[in-house]
Formats: C-alpha cells, structure tokens, sequence
C-alpha cells in the first residue's frame, strides 16, 4: 500500500504487512527501550509524591503536621501540582529545542535540567519554597519527556509496530509507577520511621533514570526526518537505513525518504514559505490540521479529568477512604495497583494498539474506567466513612473490597486506554512540518489540566461543609466525565492504526463531524483508488511499449 492503512498484523509475526522482518531488529529495539523508558520520569514522580507526603520526618520538617486540614489539602496540592507547572513550561520549550537542537540533544539536556531540580528538592532542609522551586525545575525536564519522546519513537517506528513502539512510552510511565511504590512501601518496612533516608533514598531514583536516559542517548541516531527537514538527506538516508536494517538504496528507505521529502515540500508550498506566520495558519486555519489539534486538546481534557490520573497521585489517601487501614497496608495497597497499570500498559502495547486498533483499545478501557469509578461512587454514597475505631459489618466489607478491586480495574482501564491513546494520538497524527509544535501545544494543555486535576482533587475530597464535593460527589463527577470521554472518542477519533505517518492526511479529508466515524473507510478507499491509478498507468505504459516494440 502507498502509504496508506490496512488491518493491523500479529505482533509476533516477523514480517509485517509490506514491512520486510529486517526493519525489526536490534536497533530499533534499543531506540524503543532508550526513548520509552522516558515515561518513567512522569510516572516516578506520580507514584512517589504520595508516599513522600506521608512520610513522618517530611511532614515534620516541613510543619505538615502543625496544619488545619484546609491548610494541609491546599498545600498538599500545592507540592504535588508543582512539577505539572514546571511541566507546562517544559512542554513549549521542548518544541523549541526539539526543532533547533534536534531529539537527542533535546534529551540529553532535559535530563540535566531534571537531575538538577530533584537536587534541589532534596537539599529542602524543611524550606517549602525550595521544596515548591525544586518540584518547578524537575518538571521543566520532565515535561519535555511527553514530547521528544514519542515524537522521536513514532518518527523512527515502521508503521506496522509505530503503536508497540510509541506505547513504550507510555508503559514505562507505570514502571516508574510501580519502581516508586514499592521503594515507598521498601523504605517504610526497612528504614527507621522519622529519619530523612525514608523519603530522599527513593527520591533517587529520579536521578538513576535521568542518568541511564542520557547515556544511552549517545549511542542512538537522530530522528531522519528532523535530518531532511534540516537540509541533510545523506545523513537522514544513513540513519534510516541503519534503524531498519536495510541499506541505503533499498527500495523502502528510498521510497520512505522520497515520502518524507513530498510531505515536506507540499506542507512549504501550502504556507507560501511565510515563516512562523505560516505554520500558524497551517496548524489553525487549515481545517484539517486545526482537527487534530482539537482531537489532540479534547483527548488530553477528557482523559486528565476521568479521575485515573487522581487515583495514581493519591493512592494511599483512596484506599483509606475505602477502609484500607495502616500506613503499611496502604502502601502495599498502592504498589499492587502500580502492577496492575504496568501489566495492563503492556497488554496494550503488545496485543491492542497495533492488533485490535487504536479506538477498540481506548473503547474497552473506557468502558472499563466508566463502570468501575461508577461502583465508587456508588460505594461511598451508600456507606458512610468509618470514624476512628469503627469498622464495617460483613456486608459493608465485602462491597469495601469490591470497591477496592474497582481501584485496580479503573487501572487496568486507564492504561490500556486514555493513558496509552492520549500519547499514540498526539505523537502520529500531525503533519512532520507542525509535529513538534502541534505536539508541544497539546503536552502543554495536558500539564495544565493535570495541574488543575492534581491541584483541585484534595480540595474536591473536602466534606461539602468545607467546600468541597466529599469522597462520593468527586467519584460520581469522574464517572461523568469518563462516560462523555467515551461517546466523544467513538464519535471523533479516527482509527490510525496501520497507517504510516505521512499517509495519516488521508484519515481527515472529510467533514469534522464524519472523520471519527467513517475517516477510515474513506482513507482506505483513497488508497486503493490510488493503487488501481498507477497499475492503470503502468499497464497504460507496457502496452505502449509492446506496440512500440510490434511496430
């Protein structure tokens, strides 16, 4: 197929659609774990901030513990939403430097920015304003893992695996996720409570990811198509021949180079060359380009607000609400959780994105979140909390740990759906010329959101008396919104698996309100009246050429 889309393959099968079994090879994988692994940096911070926050010499150093419980939750907030702010900031600089330095050097100084501001939050010696100007500076790092990382997997990947491949990134979220869990629950068994070593010994496991990032990033190569929109084809050639394993004048990477060069040169020629000016009007007065973007910024709204990001940040304080009792039981609680998500984000990437499809996968996640938060909710409006020194009755204990296994399905749902999607959608649906931009925009809505999320939800959790919605009112509002998300997706987001990036166009030639229904058939359809348009021209051509030869 010229570019186009076709159902997705086996996994396991080596040769894949029209890609021959040599662009599957060691370099390619080594690429995927160097750049997936870049997912850790969200999901570390996530998974430890809430194991951080309860610990005794934390709390005590910072004066947590001297504080109304008002106070605490806008604090609390506070702590936990500032890398999301610094996020925001390193979302846009990521386009910049992305675009002048290239991917590698992007990430090679993200990872320094990263270690230095988890330095500084751990030299705090109880300042809040160094703990708050620490978190800052590290999500300035770690908000530009969410761009370079799967702009520069999907720029590398075949098409037939581009899902395997970018979803490393988001399933490396849920191995830091799962690494900082269990380093929390490790440290509260091991080391002595109300020492220092309790929060700062997991805390460097921050620094251990960001200096494996940038030392593998040395021994990969820059992203082709960055390469050919620089001016260096000769070297943009090498590479892709080197990351598929074939040689440079095989008949794919000449004709993946030739794709990426037509691209280029019809996203220059619809901007008349116009500089910035120009790829603002490509990205928002071009109707279909302003539609990804919108799918992009609609995604990242809708999965943010579902309540599965809340859940990860705050785990420890969910279980409780749902009668998991003892630091250490909650903690352990948490780390099980964070198996859950890294099993389901593997399921995803392995045996859904690329096998099923993208809106199947998200669709059955979805469905899953939808009915698991709509039993919390539904949980906690029917049983009061206990008070200190009540416990449930039978019954009440068997619908608490029925309540408690939704925790871990709304994970499973998570994973294999928003958090897998928000990433894959925003990575390949874009035009290589407004890629890292469009990308940046859409990371840096997502930061703000998961700000807002982070920021607003032990606030939400307050009784009503307080002002906030209590325990049940936030769980029935992440229901609704979880079900809106899903008759969303179903109604917009086009199917995108198969297809390689440059032939993604082909999937927005309609109306907006008919691409995420029928955006598919059409691109398909596209495509085969495309090939039957040059077999008709090359049989035009030997039939020429057999009467040339009669005559």
């Amino acid at each position: 197929m010229t570019g186009g889309g076709g159902k997705p393959q086996n996994i396991f099968k080596l040769n894949r659609g029209d890609d021959p079994k040599e662009v599957l090879n060691w370099r390619l994988w080594f690429a995927v774990l160097s750049f997936g692994i870049m997912g850790a940096a969200r999901g570390i911070d996530e998974g430890l901030i809430s194991g951080t926050l309860s610990k005794t010499h934390f709390t005590h150093k910072l004066g947590l513990d001297k504080m109304g419980d008002v106070e605490l939750a806008n604090v609390k907030g506070n702590i936990s939403a500032m890398v999301q702010i610094g996020s925001v900031g390193g979302a846009g600089l990521a386009f910049l430097l992305c675009d002048r330095i290239g991917r590698l050097w992007a990430t090679r100084q993200l990872c320094l920015i990263w270690i230095l501001g988890v330095v500084i939050f751990l030299t705090n010696d109880g300042r809040l304003g160094q703990v708050y100007a620490g978190r800052f500076i590290a999500g300035l790092g770690i908000g530009q893992t969410t761009v370079v990382a799967p702009v520069y997997l999907s720029e590398i990947a075949p098409k037939s695996v581009r899902g395997l491949c970018t979803c490393a990134f988001s399933g490396s979220v849920y191995i830091g996720i799962m690494l900082a869990y269990f380093s929390s629950w490790g440290s509260s068994l091991h080391i002595p409570k109300g020492t220092s070593n309790q929060w700062v010994v997991p805390t460097t496991i921050h620094v251990m990811f960001a200096g494996i990032i940038f030392i593998l990033s040395f021994f990969n190569y820059e992203s082709p198509r960055y390469l050919i929109k620089c001016g260096k084809d000769d070297l943009a050639t090498n590479n892709l021949a080197r990351v598929r394993g074939l040689s440079v004048d095989d008949a794919l990477v000449i004709k993946e180079i030739s794709d990426i060069h037509n691209q280029l040169q019809e996203e220059k020629e619809a901007t008349l060359g116009q500089g910035w000016l120009g790829i603002l009007k490509e990205m928002f007065f071009m109707p279909n380009n302003f539609y990804r973007i919108y799918l992009g910024m609609f995604s990242q709204l809708l999965s943010q607000w579902s309540g599965a990001q809340s859940i990860t940040i705050y785990a420890p304080e969910f279980f409780a609400l749902l009668g998991t009792e003892g630091q250490n039981e909650k903690l352990f609680a948490t780390a099980i959780f964070g198996v859950v998500k890294f099993v389901a984000a593997i399921m995803c990437a392995l045996f859904l994105v690329d096998v099923i499809g993208r809106k199947r996968s998200l669709g059955i996640g979805i469905g899953l979140q939808t009915l698991s938060m709509a039993y919390i909710a539904s949980f906690l409006t029917a049983i009061p909390q206990l008070e200190k020194g009540q416990e449930f009755t039978s019954s009440q204990k068997h619908a608490s740990t029925g309540a408690i296994v939704m925790i871990y399905i709304s994970g499973f749902g998570w994973a294999m759906g928003w958090n897998s999607i928000q990433y894959l959608l925003n990575a390949e649906i874009y035009p290589l010329r407004i890629r890292a931009i469009s990308s940046s925009l859409v990371m840096c809505f997502h930061f703000v959101n998961q700000y807002g999320n982070s920021r607003a939800v032990p606030n939400m959790l307050l009784e009503k008396s307080h002002g906030g919605l209590g325990p049940a009112g936030t769980f029935w509002l992440f229901t609704a919104i979880t079900l809106i998300g899903g008759v969303w997706a179903w109604l917009f987001i086009p199917e995108t698996a198969g297809r390689s990036l440059e032939g993604m166009d082909r999937l927005f030639t309609l109306r907006w309100w008919q691409i995420g229904r029928f955006g598919e058939t059409d691109a398909n359809e596209q495509v085969i009246a495309q090939e039957k348009w040059e077999n008709d021209k090359k049989n035009v051509k030997v039939s020429q050429a057999q009467v040339e030869n009669k005559v």
